[in-house]
């Protein structure tokens, strides 16, 4: 049978295959590009033009893992423009060697791909750029088969340390965990018990087998084939439902950079801690303060403003609202524990003006929502909020220094709730009374009366 008559063979009706993407590899580079920025699905997929459901499809489809897509297909491939190209030179009556002439192809090129991308959608054999484009991508998805899916002994072994049950130390008993909620293929359940399971991370897993394994070298995988095994769909042999294991309970990954640039609600990129002034940088000139709250039980806190200059601390007492434990909770209500936005606000207002002015300039806070009334703070105190980054303890190290301290009169695990305003100021007092290695072994409180010193002695000379 001839190149001709097997052109004309029918080989029967295909199902649609759907919309072909006719730009899918440089498109899917483009948004991968854009989340590596920083940038959410949703505006990654408005940053190059395709709608936000199919930006989100594909990146929940990759599970939040970046496919590393080469940026365009080799020059040995035909693309689609030049598929485009055949279908016009095609309806033309051009032949063959015309068609390949015009694309500087080679004819046998030109033969197999007419011969074997001929349109079966309809009843017609007519040759459609973008059916052949479809045809083209379909092909060329050939993933290399993950290690876990070849080797059953390592694959038993990993999900054994991800997704085994807890086994009692003394009798070898299955110890039976809370009943769970189904997953649904989202992150997990807030508030909700999660499965009891061994939940080995995926790096302790990779490395305890060199452990367990020592002379076996294909019993070696690599924290990230783990990690894509569980989020990308077709890496691995792994349940997806297995990431509800992990320690995050994500059901995708997340981007590096979004979590470098994450914001709260309340948090805008004016009030970050890169705005601050530089002077507090330094610590030369006091007025810069810190702060950030301890917990305790029954939601209960106190606040710890930190001067940082002269490390002179202030207390803030947050007692519980009426109300707390008693009546239900009202959704977008006050906080009854006494740690909501208004009374953290009320109470930094009333305790910090009680400074002069010129030890009031800028206030440094953790993400908490319990200062999402920043903007009405620096009206009520004269005092410019800003925040600190995501994950960054050591950005207010005075505070956190403090807090350590104050644990020895507010241990963890106890009522903070209990301790009245006196008793407050009276550890407040006990900390600035004590020598510091950081002041030359000065106390806190004769540190901030040095700077207190020329602002008094002047006022006396504009008296007399």
């Amino acid at each position: 049978m001839g190149v001709g008559n097997r052109q004309r063979e029918y080989r029967g009706q295909m199902p649609s295959p759907g919309r072909p993407s006719v730009a899918w590899r440089e498109d899917r580079v483009r948004l991968w590009q854009a989340i590596a920025r920083g940038l959410s699905s949703v505006d990654a997929a408005a940053t190059i033009g395709v709608p936000p459901a199919v930006g989100s499809r594909w990146f929940r489809r990759a599970g939040g893992v970046n496919p590393r897509l080469a940026p365009s297909t080799s020059g040995r491939y035909l693309s689609f423009a030049e598929r485009e190209e055949i279908a016009l030179l095609r309806a033309r009556d051009l032949g063959v060697r015309a068609i390949a002439q015009c694309l500087g192809r080679s004819p046998s090129t030109i033969s197999r791909e007419l011969r074997r991308n001929a349109s079966t959608r309809t009843y017609h054999l007519d040759y459609r750029a973008t059916l052949a484009q479809w045809h083209a991508e379909r092909r060329a998805q050939r993933p290399r088969t993950a290690k876990l899916v070849t080797d059953q002994r390592l694959h038993d072994y990993v999900q054994d340390r991800l997704a085994g049950d807890i086994v009692h130390a003394t009798d070898g008993r299955i110890v039976e965990g809370p009943q769970v909620p189904d997953w649904k293929g989202r992150n997990k359940p807030r508030r909700q018990d999660r499965r009891r399971a061994t939940a080995w991370s995926p790096e302790q897993t990779s490395q305890r087998l060199r452990v367990d394994f020592p002379e076996d070298e294909s019993m070696r995988i690599s924290p990230e084939a783990i990690y894509q095994a569980l989020y990308a769909q077709g890496r691995g042999a792994l349940k997806r439902e297995l990431v509800a294991c992990l320690r995050t309970g994500r059901s995708l990954r997340v981007p590096r950079e979004r979590t470098r640039q994450s914001l709260r609600g309340h948090v805008t990129a004016d009030v970050l801690i890169s705005e601050r002034p530089v002077e507090a940088e330094d610590r030369a000139v006091p007025g810069h303060w810190e702060g950030g709250l301890i917990i305790g039980t029954g939601r209960s806190a106190i606040g710890t403003p930190v001067e940082r200059t002269t490390r002179f601390t202030m207390l803030l007492h947050l007692p519980p609202m009426e109300g707390l434990g008693s009546e239900p909770r009202t959704k977008n209500g006050p906080a009854l524990a006494g740690r909501g936005a208004e009374a953290v606000k009320d109470a930094i207002t009333s305790t910090i003006t009680t400074l002069p002015g010129h030890l009031r300039k800028s206030l440094t806070w953790d993400r908490g929502t319990e200062l999402a009334q920043h903007a009405q703070l620096s009206i009520d105190a004269g005092l410019q909020v800003y925040f600190a980054d995501p994950h960054s303890p050591w950005q207010r190290g005075p505070n956190e220094n403090t807090n350590g301290l104050l644990r020895q009169y507010f241990p963890k695990g106890t009522d903070l709730s209990r301790w009245n305003t006196d008793e407050l100021q009276a550890v407040a007092a006990t900390l600035n009374s004590r020598p510091r290695t950081t002041l030359g072994w000065k106390t806190p409180a004769e540190a901030l009366n040095e700077h207190l010193l020329p602002l008094q002695e002047a006022g006396v000379a504009r008296t007399a």
